[in-house]
């Protein structure tokens, strides 16, 4: 897939206030500081559309992008970030559980993993409770080039495990770097057999 636009459109508090569409929409979700912004502009080729920063939890709201006139690519808060308020932190987590349950152009999310440390237990209940939710969705492994072979490598194989603990198989897994490009191409090839899925289906 060539991308050839990428517009904002907004940045939304909360679900219900997201525009209606009928473009295929895919979220992209990550323990804060896991590298998203960076993969995001990576995966469009633009480098300023999302707001990279060394501070966890830049972002704060939906962030909705139209990608190409045909999908919607969406930026979610990070989870986990310490640094807020009790409060502020349960809005952020109502914000994403909102997003996730009730958002119906919604097709997909793409769970960012951290490949340079151990499986943390936040990324494992987060996507327990997708599969609770029944949200469709993929892991995608990032800052590959921030540790050796064989120490991501394990890191990839020990949060595998793991989730095999509760899980009868495994979804989609793409393995990225946003620095070398690294992954990126598969993961645009994914996204466009997800489109083609997609309006197929609304226009057989």
């Amino acid at each position: 897939m060539i991308i050839k636009t990428a517009d904002y459109i907004g940045s939304y508090p909360k679900e219900s206030s997201c525009p209606q569409t009928a473009n295929p929409e895919y979220a992209f979700v990550g323990r804060s500081n896991v590298g998203k912004s960076s993969l995001i502009n990576a995966l469009t080729g633009y480098s300023k559309l999302a707001k990279v920063s060394s501070t966890p939890g830049k972002t704060q709201m939906i962030n909705i992008f139209k990608i190409n006139n045909m999908w919607h690519l969406v930026d979610l808060p990070g989870y986990g970030y310490a640094k807020i308020s009790k409060t502020k932190r349960k809005q952020w987590e109502r914000m994403i559980e909102d997003y996730m349950r009730f958002r119906k152009p919604l097709q997909a999310v793409f769970v960012l993993i951290d490949a340079s440390i151990p499986p943390q237990k936040i990324d494992l209940e987060f996507v327990d409770q997708l599969g609770v939710y029944q949200v469709p969705f993929v892991l995608v492994f990032t800052k590959l080039d921030k540790t050796k072979a064989s120490a991501r490598t394990k890191n990839i194989e020990a949060f595998k495990k793991s989730m095999m603990e509760h899980w009868e198989e495994l979804p989609q897994i793409f393995v990225t770097s946003s620095k070398k490009k690294d992954g990126i191409e598969p993961l645009r090839a994914f996204i466009q057999e997800l489109n083609e899925q997609y309006y197929e289906l609304i226009n057989p």
